[in-house]
């Protein structure tokens, strides 16, 4: 292979290892830890932040509010009757860690409360004579002393100047909320609302750096995707405090739309909250920092007229849980696009396509570990036809390598004349060096799909394989410092599998042709220790599909070698 195409290659490996590794070695900067301070940053005059300044336990702030049960066979939780506030739900088929007494995954939790979020709905109206419902509204149970798929509640509110509120709460087997607000306006004249609905959210960035999955500001918006990261609507006037007399800038990081239909969302990795609208209704939609780690997503709807003794009502869904791929897909079928809430990435054509693929392989073996060996191996069965065709142009490369390093001898200081005779002899030998290239091409994109699928697939956060792999969707465990006791900077804290995995591309470089160029050898000798210390702090489900791949790339390769009698 000459040199041209060998800086090539170098290139495209390097734009790899660049692209996968930024987010590690360039951290996003350290965010103060001052105390909090009181902001007040309302959308409207009954939408505010929250400005307590320290976090109390749930159990107590539970206790002090009248509360309505919600169950059903994916969720446990109330809803707290002061405010009609969604602030109290756990996702029962998900714990938090591994531990066999792991608690459940908090979703939804209190203000007050250490990384709250929660939602809540109201009205808004220009007149502020008028009392509204808002997050301190304690609403009448109608009907339904328990919220499940069975039995919606029907909740009442009477503001005393003739407006009568009901809203109506169903819930389905899943994750999905069904929210009908209803006024009833006996006030002898015509009144004008807006309803409205918000959630805050406390994200700490230094737990949320950002990196290969979307976290923050999800949504469609008149149907296209648009998404922003708490990164990018965070405000640094939140680090630290104001002096006396000091006022707070501006904030430039609010995102403002316009929107019809489509879904607005905060979410997580592997979990959000989404406020969905009918396809023909019109909101404006804002998502902003409103105070230290706290984020605020709200939206106004379109002004209700309602003439005296006439009503109106407002439709809307509520979706808090989790990012179920095939629940999602199901939902989309109605909701449009929203399926996208899961971060497919660019690769979207390949990323979603190998996570059915890797699913059916789990349903059909029962382990997700077992699954993606049989997925590298049906991958490198679709691909042979490919990579024979580039192992054989390699192997043949490898047998002339004689007749090049003869020729580099011969022309050591006439580079022109070199590269004639070199590109003579690729001819005569019916060689192809640019062949050699073409199966890198092909696993770039394979190699960012499987790792987006391990990252942000739910169905393989937990899933364990043999031995000491209890989680393919997080590094390997078995590391040096664990398994030695030495301390030792977690950039070099290496495990088991990366290590045999940079075996495997160590053992593979030899079977192919050496670079003719000093600096590309001493390149390519470093590749497998560079790799080995990147794949350490990958999803160890991504590394042993790797190992498993190179395994039978060097088979395929030794078998085309002794074909064409390659030592």
């Amino acid at each position: 292979m000459n040199d041209n195409f060998k800086n090539f290659c170098i290139a495209i490996v390097l734009s790899v290892l660049i692209v996968s590794t930024m987010n590690y070695f360039f951290p996003p900067a350290e965010i103060s830890n001052e105390p909090d301070v009181e902001v007040q940053a309302p959308v409207e005059e009954v939408v505010q932040a929250v400005n307590e300044p320290a976090f109390l336990p749930v159990e107590e702030v539970l206790q002090n509010d009248e509360r309505i049960k919600i169950k059903n066979k994916a969720l446990e939780g109330t809803l707290r009757l002061k405010g009609s506030r969604f602030d109290d739900l756990r996702l029962i088929k998900y714990k938090q860690t591994l531990d066999k007494d792991s608690p459940d995954v908090e979703l939804l939790k209190p203000s007050k409360t250490e990384n709250l979020f929660y939602a809540e709905y109201g009205w808004l109206s220009a007149n502020r004579n008028l009392a509204l419902p808002n997050s301190d509204t304690i609403w009448e149970i109608v009907s339904g002393d328990e919220l499940t798929p069975e039995h919606p509640i029907v909740l009442r509110w009477d503001n005393g100047q003739g407006l009568v509120f009901h809203r109506e709460i169903s819930l389905d087997e899943n994750y999905l909320f069904n929210v009908k607000q209803t006024v009833e306006n006996n006030s002898g004249e015509s009144v004008a609302l807006i309803p409205y609905g918000l959630m805050s959210k406390y994200i700490d960035l230094k737990q949320h750096p950002g990196g290969i999955v979307q976290e923050g500001f999800t949504a469609i918006i008149d149907g296209d995707l648009k998404e922003h990261t708490f990164k990018d609507l965070h405000e640094s006037k939140f680090d630290k405090i104001p002096t006396a007399g000091e006022s707070l800038p501006e904030d430039k990081n609010a995102k403002n739309f316009e929107n019809q239909g489509g879904w607005i969302s905060l979410t997580e990795k592997y979990w959000f909250g989404a406020f969905i609208f009918p396809d023909d209704y019109k909101t404006t939609v804002n998502v902003r920092n409103v105070r230290k780690d706290v984020y605020q997503l709200d939206f106004k709807g379109e002004t209700v007229t309602i003439p005296n003794g006439q009503s109106a009502e407002f439709i809307s869904q509520f979706y808090a849980g989790a990012k179920e791929i095939k629940l999602l897909d199901k939902y989309a079928e109605k909701i449009k696009k929203f399926d996208l809430a899961v971060d497919f990435g660019w690769y979207y054509f390949l990323t979603k396509p190998f996570f059915y693929i890797l699913d059916f392989l789990y349903n059909l073996i029962g382990n997700m570990g077992w699954a993606i060996l049989l997925f590298a191996f049906i991958l490198r069965a679709l691909l042979f036809p490919i990579a024979n065709k580039s192992f054989d142009s390699m192997s043949k490369m490898k047998k002339i390598q004689p007749k090049v390093m003869a020729l580099q001898a011969m022309y050591k200081d006439n580079k022109v004349a070199l590269q004639q005779a070199t590109m003579e002899l690729y001819r005569r030998e019916k060689v192809n060096p640019a062949s050699g290239c073409l199966p890198m091409f092909i696993q770039i994109p394979i190699f960012f799909s499987l790792y987006k699928v391990l990252n942000i697939a739910l169905e393989i956060r937990h899933a364990p394989f043999i031995g000491w792999i209890k989680d393919l969707s997080a590094p390997d465990p078995l590391t040096i410092s664990v398994w030695s006791g030495i301390p030792i900077p977690s950039l070099l804290d290496i495990g088991v599998w990366p290590v045999i995995y940079g075996l495997t591309m160590y053992l593979q470089q030899k079977l192919n042709p050496a670079p003719t160029n000093k600096d590309q050898a001493r390149m390519f000798a470093m590749m497998p220790i560079i790799f080995t210390i990147m794949f350490a702090h990958f999803a160890v489900g991504l590394v042993i599909y790797w190992t498993f791949s190179n395994i039978l790339s060097m088979l395929q390769q030794k078998l085309i070698m002794r074909k064409n009698g390659v030592k």
